[in-house]
C-alpha cells in the first residue's frame, strides 16, 4: 500500500505545483496571456489546482502536503487511509511523495513557460513563480502569518474529514475537493498579503530546489535566507491545528 500511497502524492502534488506556479507565471512573465492580470487570479488559480490535486490523489487522502500530514498525526489519528497506520515509516513515504511531486511539476511548468523564463524579466519575477516572499521581510512576524494560514487551512480539513460523521448524507465524495480549493483562495485573499501564503512546506520548497538547478537565464538567488520560513511556519501551524483538532473536533 506504500507505494499506492507515495505515487498517489507524487502525483496529486505535481499537479498542484503545476497549475499554482503556472497561473503565477502567467501573471508575472513577460509575454503571456495573463500578464498582470492581478492578485485574484493568482488566489483562483492556486484554489483550483488544489482541486483538482485532491481529486486525482484520492488513493493516499490527497494530503499533498506535509502539514496536513502532521497535522493528522498530531489529531491522534490512528490510521492515514483504509490500512495505512499512523507510524514513521507512512509519514516519511508521504512527505517524500510531496517533496518529489513537488519538484516535478516546478520542472513541467518551467517547461510550458520556457520561451517566457527564457525573456528579461526581473529575478524576483522568475523566482516568484516557483516560491514565495514576504513583503516586508520579518523573519519572525512572516513565520507567524504562516503559522496562522496553515492553522486555518489544517483544521478546516481535519473538520471537513468529519462532516459526514454528523449528517445522513456519508461520505460527500470528490465534492470535499471543492470546499478545500475553495478555502485556499480565500485563505489567499484575506491572509496571503505579507508572504504571499506558502501554507505547505512542499509547494514552497520543492520548487524552490527545481529553481535552484533548472538553466533559467538571469534568474539570481534563490533565497535560501527566507526559504526556512514556508517551512517552520506551516509545520507549526499544521501540527497545532492537529492538536486543536484532536480536542475541538468530534470524532
Amino acid at each position: 500500500m506504500l507505494p499506492t500511497i507515495f505515487l498517489s502524492e507524487v502525483v496529486g502534488t505535481c499537479v498542484l505545483v503545476l497549475l499554482g506556479c503556472g497561473v503565477v507565471a502567467n501573471n508575472l512573465l513577460s509575454k503571456t496571456k495573463g500578464h498582470a492580470s492581478g492578485t485574484l487570479h493568482i488566489n483562483w488559480g492556486w484554489g483550483i489546482a488544489v482541486f483538482a490535486g485532491v481529486v486525482v490523489s484520492y488513493k493516499s487522502g490527497a494530503h499533498l502536503n506535509p502539514a496536513v500530514t502532521l497535522g493528522v498525526v498530531a489529531s491522534g489519528a490512528k490510521e492515514f487511509v483504509a490500512g495505512v497506520p499512523v507510524d514513521f515509516t507512512s509519514v516519511l513515504v508521504y512527505i517524500a511523495g510531496q517533496m518529489v511531486g513537488a519538484i516535478i511539476g516546478a520542472v513541467l511548468c518551467w517547461l510550458a513557460y520556457k520561451n517566457h523564463f527564457d525573456e528579461d524579466a526581473p529575478a524576483g519575477f522568475k523566482l516568484g513563480v516557483f516560491s514565495t516572499g514576504p513583503e516586508i521581510r520579518n523573519y519572525a512576524w512572516n513565520t507567524v502569518t504562516e503559522i496562522i494560514g496553515t492553522f486555518v487551512l489544517v483544521i478546516f480539513i481535519l473538520g471537513l474529514g468529519h462532516w459526514g460523521d454528523a449528517t445522513t448524507a456519508g461520505s460527500i465524495g470528490w465534492l470535499g475537493a471543492l470546499p478545500v480549493g475553495l478555502l485556499v483562495v480565500g485563505i489567499g485573499t484575506s491572509l496571503g498579503g505579507p508572504t504571499g501564503y506558502a501554507i505547505n512546506p512542499a509547494r514552497d520548497l520543492g520548487p524552490r530546489i527545481a529553481h535552484a538547478f533548472l538553466p533559467i537565464p538571469n534568474k539570481g538567488s534563490s533565497d535560501w535566507a527566507y526559504s526556512w520560513v514556508p517551512v517552520v511556519g506551516p509545520i507549526i501551524g499544521g501540527v497545532l491545528a492537529g492538536l486543536a483538532a484532536g480536542v475541538l473536533l468530534p470524532k
